[in-house]
């Protein structure tokens, strides 16, 4: 079993050059911010998940890999790897997370994770993976609203479409955490639907014409691969999350994963819950893992 993490750096110049060559809109601080959390979320990897074999970063340059990082252990995966040239660069989460199933070396069951997800707690095999199926929980939601639900709507209906099923006015929505995936499933609907993929990845920036990585998980919900659980985890926007309450939270977790998701932030909020996070981090996970120097 291995882990898949894609990650920006804001900050990286180099990035910071594709984006304003590329691009006529400001950069989105709240989707490109380092918040200085990566090698927590590999501390964790190695404390609480001991059965991954491989661990991959897949990041846009050579540049926005941290001088931290020991890449002996950290498998470094570039865009230009994975996805076809006529899409780069990209500044879309979204064609990246339908091109993951081609790292060379992949292994059958993978776990994709945001760079804001934590493993905080004991994690086993079986959180993710039982009997060759994926283990998700599932939300079903009939209306759309914003963006992101509109994205997962369309990759609902796309995969619908891939397996002959008739069409649904409702749609489901996997748990926001990590998602335990099946390279082969992801390979499989690739070439099935490959014309609507490429649609999705000329897009330089995320609309709600998109699809996302939900494709593949519905495709598998759909054809049976898939055994419905909810994983533990908790759920913290810092646009409402106290300081003091994400400090108490990583000290004394009770759930197994934690998913911190960034909003737009004025700066000096922004600072005191960075150095919050942290500080926590580094009292709970203080370990350096194989994968830092």
């Amino acid at each position: 079993m291995d882990i898949v993490i894609t990650y920006v750096n804001g900050n990286d110049p180099v990035w910071q050059s594709d984006y304003e060559k590329y691009t006529s809109v400001p950069a989105m601080q709240k989707r490109f911010r380092d918040w200085g959390t990566l090698r927590y979320l590999l501390r964790g990897v190695e404390k609480n998940m001991p059965f991954i074999r491989n661990v991959y970063l897949v990041v846009s340059h050579p540049s926005q890999v941290p001088d931290w990082a020991d890449t002996e252990q950290l498998k470094i995966v570039l865009h230009k790897d994975i996805i076809p040239s006529e899409f780069l660069p990209t500044f879309n989460c979204n064609p990246i997370e339908m091109h993951l199933h081609r790292i060379e070396g992949l292994d059958e069951e993978f776990i994709y994770f945001n760079d804001d997800m934590f493993p905080v707690g004991k994690c086993a095999p079986t959180d993710f993976f039982r009997n060759g199926k994926a283990v998700i929980g599932y939300n079903r939601h009939l209306l759309t609203s914003g963006m992101y639900k509109q994205i997962c709507r369309n990759s609902d209906r796309l995969a619908r479409k891939a397996l002959g099923m008739r069409p649904s006015c409702f749609f489901t929505r996997p748990q926001h955490i990590c998602s335990p995936m099946l390279r082969s499933e992801c390979e499989e609907l690739y070439e099935k639907v490959k014309d609507e993929i490429h649609i999705t990845s000329a897009c330089r920036l995320r609309t709600g014409e998109n699809l996302n990585q939900y494709l593949f998980l519905d495709y598998m919900n759909f054809k049976g691969k898939v055994l419905h659980h909810r994983i533990s985890k908790r759920h913290f926007s810092v646009s409402v999350a106290s300081a003091e309450k994400l400090r108490e939270f990583l000290l004394r977790p009770n759930k197994s994963l934690v998913c911190i998701n960034d909003v737009k932030l004025p700066d000096s909020r922004y600072e005191e819950l960075r150095s919050t996070i942290i500080d926590a981090f580094e009292a709970s996970l203080p370990v350096k893992s194989r994968f830092e120097k």
